[in-house]
């Protein structure tokens, strides 16, 4: 993610769907882990997207 964000990336997602998590990469701050979270909105570039995590959770179930 660092390499992306150094290319001009504004927002990047890590997800892992194994330990239900995502970590949030942004230009000049730390990467924020999430746990526990059904959906996440975008910001900057991707302002107003929802990714909705239940498909990426359980990929079975749908």
């Amino acid at each position: 993610m660092k390499e992306y964000l150094a290319n001009g990336a504004q927002l990047g997602w890590l997800i892992d769907p194994e330990a239900r998590t995502v970590t949030v990469y942004r230009p000049g701050r730390t990467a924020e882990k999430l746990t526990g979270i059904e959906s996440i909105a975008g910001d900057g570039p991707v302002a107003g997207f929802v990714l909705e995590l239940g498909a990426v959770w359980n990929p079975m179930a749908g």
